[in-house]
């Protein structure tokens, strides 16, 4: 039983936060809302309410959140004026709120619910456990359904001087008064948030815990050019009140007060974190990874189960990640003959590719633009495909933007994401445009499915619809291994069969996610260094150096991050085959996509009863 095509908006979703929702992961599908709706249980609707208020208990700590997802308003509108509580003491509350939470989650009685709700305590139940053995580590910033494991509180990635700028500029609304003051209010805060921040640091450092001095560099550099922007009249975090003087009345006098709270406050704040980086820079070495740091082992450990949801260890993934990229590029090597590439390893062959000037774009403003058409065009097509591989589809609200300059040299090519719960903020693909030379043709388009249409913003979109806590909790695995099982359907539905150049360009894009299992691995539990970790991509994949540099530091900065991907991809894949062995000709393929994507951001023993699920209704079971 397939079915029944319909559309979800995220309006519609948030306006059923207090109804029910019912959804069963098999081959059919109802969302109830509103009034009329069969009527949940007494125990269901203590769940949802129970669960609600576990959500609105983390956005306490995480305000940002709320503004992101669109729910910081009525009785929790106080929100949008506040910003994260960056200081240990901060911190520490946000672990102790986890951890009252968590016990009211393993205690809540089970009998009587659903499968969703039931999953939907699971889901978090697994969250928390993974958050709270990473606040008991002695240092570091702990993802809460989240994807940033980071030792480093301030670095070249990783910091409230690259987040609140981005976050200030594309997510903090200014529609009317109420907003403008809740700006000013999150301004007047920014500098108890790098004070916060600062302590951590030092605290750390007194435990020799100092970041490797090539990412410090980067961390100095763009630092610096934060701190120019804001003595620039409050630059970026005062230029939105500015822009919002056109239309909404005393504006202007707001941008002139936060541009005295930017200059007074804020920039010296800021000025004592760059200090701090400068006492870090002479005591640094050029070791990259966990190993070399104090409960370095225990830290990255941690890291790989946040990052993969599995108790796997570093060997382990280290192997599996050489095994599948040897498989990889067996796919790759005939394409490479047939287009008249034979001589060399694949790695090489793959270098010479990337010299074609065919599959440049042009230096400079000029490619830009060209490069921004061509991701545009890229997601017509595959809007126009989705009917072919689900059954229940969205529609995202979507726009395609630059990276701020700023951010650009420490960041990766691109990076997406599902817009707000109420859709007033739509979702995003952030692209890279330091360098044109980042980006090729061939695998351009690999790299806008996997950020928006399959991949995070399709998938974003019906995580919007589930309840709130699971819209904030999102898994490594899933989300990065469905970005790139998204890559995998838009090959299957022919995005490559007139450019077998691009399949290429998809395959090398598997096989890197593999290279980023043994490298993250090596850099952190096997003594690699820096220049071994970038050579391994340039030499076994082919890849682009200048790109796999700034790759190669965001695994030095986010220990254990970059393994789920690959092995998360493997995982949806594998229950793909599962699913196709045990139901034979009862297998289809759209209800499958159904039954991972509608099961929402999972990890990865999750994921699997969700297939189960799925067979079961198919078979009858």
């Amino acid at each position: 039983m397939t079915t029944p095509q319909f559309q979800i908006t995220r309006r519609q979703a948030i306006a059923g936060l207090g109804a029910t929702t019912a959804v069963t992961l098999g081959g059919c599908t109802t969302i109830a809302a509103g009034e009329g709706t069969i009527a949940a249980s007494a125990q269901t609707r203590s769940t949802q309410f129970m669960l609600e208020k576990v959500a609105y208990n983390l956005l306490q700590h995480e305000p940002e959140r709320a503004t992101g997802l669109g729910v910081d308003t009525g009785d929790h509108s106080g929100l949008r004026g506040k910003l994260e509580d960056q200081s240990p003491e901060g911190q520490a509350a946000y672990a102790a709120q986890l951890k009252t939470d968590l016990q009211i989650i393993r205690s809540w009685p089970r009998e009587g619910l659903d499968a969703e709700h039931i999953t939907n305590l699971e889901v978090v139940q697994s969250g928390y456990e993974t958050a709270l053995a990473g606040f008991a580590l002695p240092y570091g910033d702990v993802p809460v359904g989240s994807w940033r494991t980071a030792p480093y509180v301030v670095i070249q990635n990783v910091g409230s001087y690259l987040d609140l700028p981005r976050f200030m500029g594309s997510t903090h609304p200014l529609a009317d008064v109420e907003d403008a003051e809740a700006y000013l209010a999150r301004l007047e805060a920014v500098p108890g948030v790098f004070a916060g921040e600062l302590e951590r640091m030092k605290q750390a450092r007194a435990m020799g815990v100092v970041p490797p001095d090539f990412l410090l560099a980067k961390a100095v550099s763009q630092m610096k050019a934060t701190l120019g922007d804001l003595m620039q009249g409050g630059g970026s975090l005062v230029d939105p009140l500015r822009t919002a003087g056109a239309t909404l009345p005393g504006a202007r006098k707001w941008a002139t007060e936060g541009e005295k709270i930017t200059l007074e406050k804020v920039a010296p704040a800021l000025e004592a974190q760059l200090a701090e980086l400068f006492k870090e820079q002479t005591v640094a070495t050029g070791d990259p990874g966990m190993r070399e740091r104090p409960f370095g082992e225990e830290w990255y450990s941690w890291a790989l189960r946040s990052s993969t949801t599995t108790s796997k260890t570093p060997d382990e993934i280290h192997r599996q990640g050489l095994a599948e990229l040897e498989e990889l590029h067996g796919k790759m090597d005939p394409i490479l003959r047939e287009i008249g590439y034979t001589t060399g390893s694949v790695g090489e062959r793959m270098q010479a590719l990337s010299q074609d000037p065919r599959y440049k774009f042009a230096e400079g403003d000029p490619g830009r633009a060209e490069i921004m058409e061509f991701i545009n065009e890229r997601v017509d097509w595959i809007k126009a495909q989705m009917p072919r591989a689900f059954n229940t589809l969205v529609d995202p609200n979507m726009e395609i933007r630059r990276l701020p300059p700023a951010e650009e040299p420490g960041a990766p090519g691109a990076y997406g994401g599902a817009g707000s719960k109420d859709g007033s903020i739509p979702g995003r693909m952030w692209i890279n445009l330091h360098t044109t030379d980042l980006h090729r043709k061939y695998d351009l388009a690999d790299l806008t499915y996997h950020e928006t249409i399959p991949g995070h913003v399709w998938e974003g979109e019906y995580s919007n619809r589930l309840p709130l806590i699971r819209s904030i909790l999102a898994f490594n695995p899933f989300s990065e291994g469905w970005g790139l099982y998204a890559e995998q359907l838009a090959d299957e539905l022919g995005a490559y069969d007139d450019f077998k150049v691009g399949r290429l360009g998809y395959l090398q894009s598997l096989a890197f996610r593999a290279c980023r299992m043994v490298v993250d691995t090596g850099l952190h539990s096997k003594g690699w260094s820096r220049e071994r970790a970038v050579n391994f991509f340039v030499e076994r994949n082919g890849s682009k150096k200048q790109e796999v540099a700034s790759e190669v530091d965001r695994y030095c900065s986010w220990p254990g991050q970059a393994t789920g991907y690959k092995l998360g991809h493997s995982e949806i894949v594998s229950q793909r085959s599962r699913a196709q062995t045990e139901l034979g000709g009862k297998y289809d393929f759209k209800a499958f996509n159904d039954a991972v994507i509608l099961g929402g951001n999972v990890p990865m023993d999750v994921l699997a009863k969700n297939v189960d699920r799925y067979i079961g209704s198919a078979t009858g079971a």
